[in-house]
């Protein structure tokens, strides 16, 4: 019998910035503190659901992390290498103190750049340098989050080739229990949890699965 699909959801930021937003399209992924307590009461109530953390702000331990502990649930987070102890970001002490919490820590690379079309200093620094950085923090590094969640064929070979147990992009739909790609549903600033019921949990119109999965070999094999 096939297992049910996995819900992933992924936080970015919560509460006000610490340090300079580097672009109009992250400040979408920045929710309140009320907003990410309910949605994670929410989730909590998901069958097959898994939580993710990424760009490595402060809010992560700040806020992230308390409200995880509270209700007993696990996370993971990916760290960007090269913000650790820059401010508003995660420190080392920081994500040595999530890994020693029982949360998870990942890479989500060096300089929050495309993973599509890398050159070759460009993809050592990003799949290589950030995550020597971070296991030098909590010691094997075997999952990534793809920075923009953007993609394409060859970084996923390289990723594969690196040895990368898991990889998780920003594609918006359920995903297969144990496949090496997981898609994510990120939250945003106009997302509440009724709005992600619709989306992550409500079954979607046949050739809108469609639209989605094609999407997503576009990307594999562009």
């Amino acid at each position: 019998m096939r297992q049910p699909d996995v819900r992933n959801i992924c936080f970015h930021g919560i509460g006000t910035p610490g340090r300079a937003i580097d672009d109009t399209d992250e400040s979408h992924y920045w929710i309140e503190r009320d907003t990410y307590l309910r949605v994670l009461d929410e989730i909590a109530t998901w069958p097959a659901t898994t939580v993710s953390f990424d760009d490595g702000n402060v809010s992560d331990i700040e806020i992230g992390l308390p409200a995880l502990v509270e209700r007993g649930l696990t996370a993971t987070f990916f760290v960007l290498a090269g913000r650790l102890d820059t401010p508003g970001s995660l420190t080392t002490d920081d994500v040595a103190a999530l890994h020693g919490a029982g949360m998870r820590v990942g890479s989500h690379g060096m300089d929050h750049v495309s993973w599509r079309s890398m050159a070759p200093a460009v993809r050592r620094r990003e799949l290589v340098d950030a995550r020597e950085v971070i296991a030098g923090v909590v010691g094997e590094v075997t999952e990534a989050a793809l920075p923009r969640g953007q993609y394409d064929r060859t970084t996923l070979t390289w990723l594969r080739r690196l040895g990368y147990q898991a990889v998780h992009t920003s594609d918006r739909r359920p995903a297969t229990p144990g496949a090496w790609l997981q898609p994510r549903f990120s939250v945003t600033c106009h997302d509440t949890p009724a709005t992600l019921v619709q989306a992550a949990l409500t079954p979607r119109p046949t050739f809108e699965r469609a639209t989605l999965e094609l999407k997503g070999l576009v990307k594999r094999l562009r």
